[in-house]
């Protein structure tokens, strides 16, 4: 058996368990075949999903670009609670170099993905070889080193013997709740075709059991002196909440304590927005209401949450000079931030054992503290309710009342899918969670171009476990321009995406905050230059439909607001892959109403000449000077 053949063998012998429940770890690999793989991880797959009935089954999926088929493996992993993942294998040179960005999204965002580049020869029978880099130091280094520093694990297996190790190592990694992310074996072409006589016992099934570590008992302690000493206490809940499945549990511990719950992009959906604790998204993005109680709580319990600057508003959000933190998270470097008590632990053991310790004293929050989120929650919805609505069913939509006329759509089993752009800041204000895990947006590593790919990984797991739903893909014109190439994708597996694309003829995220910082829109429209050099004329005459659909999806196109609540209905219900396009009103803006309630740091030039620039700064510098580092 060769290398390759060995691998492939057993990848499909290895399983994840938790809670009693067995997964298989590496249900699919995704692949674009090329010189340094086709002969080796190529010809396996063949034996092992085509013919050879006493192989173990892979399956194999074709993806069009490799960036976007780690995306892809991200969001199947993601839908899978990170206990089933897919692996993805490229040729040497520029196809193991396009990993790189979706295993820095991967490790970012700790889910595990399993990337297989091929390498250039071990045995160097020509040196140097089509696409080698040649290093004129280091005789050992390719292009694949560039993922090092985005793995969680790397391992350039040079002997077929050498495979047993680094493929154990790099299941344990991919299995592990607190250090998972991308891991690389990167595959020298020779070795891969090369022949081993390989132990029984490598091929055997193995589980990995994905741990649910318990607090320390002192660390629980002090964690409970901290919430009974509480007047004014916050939740930050992250992903780590929802990596854990404790959404159940932080439901309970909210019922029992009354403490408000806001969360960050990742965590948004732990509980559904109607939910009595539910004050909404946190920081730059978030809800007036999450962030005004942010701004006066003398205790934030941050769970599964990394503190990133969004969230957090730059260090300029918790403002009580009394604030405090309390941080439960499986990664001790995370539990340990903002200079916080720690509570190490898995998010759902931590939570059942703080609320279990707390039972004890009775602890609730003070009537008059729910009584004040809870009218700061009615009155932002009355806000999100006006952001949503129009009364013009002939007029062009605004972004805002695109999102309006979906969660009118909408139900529980529906999968919303974004990353990039002003979607992100206007779902995470404004949409409506109805489920555990509905909210799907990126923004760990917030890429251009996951959408479509990530989309039809949640498509393959929710088909994988039995029970298909809606996913929408949202995109404006930036993103989908980046990567619309797994459009193919969907049609050849015949997946029903629901892609949305929403043209606003530029960046609208960008160009609102290059306006904001003195840089006065410059190249952040999609529009012809004018004489002097600059980007004012009329938008580009570009056709996204219409590439859509030369993609082979079916497009419906919308130019008002009643043309977009019938085909947003007609794409919902359609059995095959369907395009949703539409124009959107206000082009020029970040978004519509509300605007952002909370800063988000962005250095503007300390000198210049442009008045827009000077002003810009004269509001950065009185910004910045709420900042405050937490020790």
């Amino acid at each position: 058996m060769t290398t390759a053949q060995a691998l492939v063998a057993f990848l499909a012998r290895q399983y994840t368990e938790r809670d009693g429940r067995r997964h298989r770890l590496i249900n699919a690999t995704w692949g674009i075949f090329g010189h340094g793989n086709v002969a080796g991880i190529g010809q396996a797959l063949v034996e092992a999903g085509n013919g050879n009935r006493n192989a173990p089954r892979m399956p194999y999926l074709q993806g069009r670009n490799e960036q976007a088929m780690v995306h892809a493996a991200v969001g199947y992993a993601r839908q899978s609670g990170r206990l089933s993942a897919h692996a993805v294998t490229t040729s040497i040179g520029p196809g193991a170099t396009n990993l790189v960005t979706g295993a820095a999204l991967a490790t970012i965002n700790h889910l595990p993905v399993l990337l297989l580049p091929g390498d250039t020869f071990a045995t160097r029978p020509a040196d140097p070889v089509l696409q080698q880099l040649e290093v004129p130091y280091a005789g050992d280094v390719s292009v694949n080193d560039c993922l090092r520093p985005v793995s969680r694990y790397f391992d350039r297996v040079t002997r077929p013997e050498a495979l047993i190790p680094a493929a154990l190592q790099a299941m344990r990694v991919l299995a592990d709740p607190a250090e998972t992310g991308a891991v690389t074996l990167a595959l020298p072409q020779d070795v891969q075709a090369e022949a081993y006589d390989w132990p029984e016992a490598f091929f055997a099934e193995r589980v990995w059991r994905v741990r649910r570590p318990a607090p320390d008992a002192s660390e629980l302690e002090a964690a409970v002196r901290a919430v009974r000493s509480a007047r004014r206490p916050l939740i930050v809940a992250g992903g780590g909440v929802r990596h854990s499945a404790a959404e159940e549990t932080l439901a309970a511990f909210t019922a029992a304590t009354r403490i408000p719950a806001a969360f960050t992009q990742a965590g948004k959906g732990a509980l559904r927005h109607d939910h009595p604790a539910d004050v909404g998204g946190i920081g730059h993005t978030g809800t007036a209401t999450a962030d005004e109680l942010a701004r006066t709580a003398d205790l934030v319990i941050g769970i599964g949450t990394r503190y990133t600057d969004f969230t957090t508003a730059s260090g300029t959000l918790f403002g009580n000079p009394a604030v405090r933190f309390l941080n439960l998270n499986i990664t001790g470097s995370d539990a340990h931030k903002l200079a916080a008590r720690p509570l190490v632990a898995d998010a759902r053991t931590g939570l059942e054992a703080l609320t279990a310790a707390l039972a004890g004293w009775r602890y609730r929050v003070d009537p008059a503290y729910e009584t004040e989120y809870t009218g700061a929650k009615e009155a932002w919805e009355e806000q999100v309710e006006a952001s949503f609505t129009t009364t013009d069913p002939t007029a062009r939509p605004t972004q805002t009342q695109v999102l309006g006329l979906l969660d009118t759509l909408v139900t529980e089993e529906d999968i919303l899918i974004n990353a990039a752009g002003s979607l992100p800041g206007d779902l995470h204000r404004l949409w409506r969670t109805r489920s555990r895990d509905q909210y799907h947006v990126e923004y760990g590593y917030s890429c251009m171009g996951y959408e479509i790919p990530a989309a039809i990984g949640v498509m393959l797991a929710t088909r994988t476990h039995g029970r298909p739903r809606p996913v929408w893909a949202l995109v404006g014109d930036g993103t989908y321009l980046m990567n619309p190439t797994e459009i193919v994708t969907a049609v050849q597996e015949n997946l029903p995406l629901k892609l949305l694309v929403l043209q606003n003829h530029g960046y609208a995220s960008i160009g609102g905050l290059s306006e904001a910082v003195g840089g006065e829109r410059f190249g952040t429209a999609y529009r012809h230059r004018d004489p002097d050099g600059g980007f004012t004329g009329p938008p580009l005459p570009v056709d996204l439909a219409a590439n859509a659909a030369s993609l082979g999806v079916r497009v419906l196109r919308a130019t008002t607001v009643d043309d977009l609540r019938k085909a947003l209905a007609e794409a919902r219900g359609a059995e095959g892959p369907t395009c949703v396009y539409v124009e959107t009103e206000t082009p020029d803006t970040v978004s519509g109403p509300p605007p952002a309630q909370a800063w988000w740091n962005v250095p503007v030039a300390e000198t210049a000449s442009r008045p827009a620039a000077v002003k810009a700064r004269e509001e950065y510098d009185r910004q910045v000077a709420a900042r405050r580092r937490h020790l």
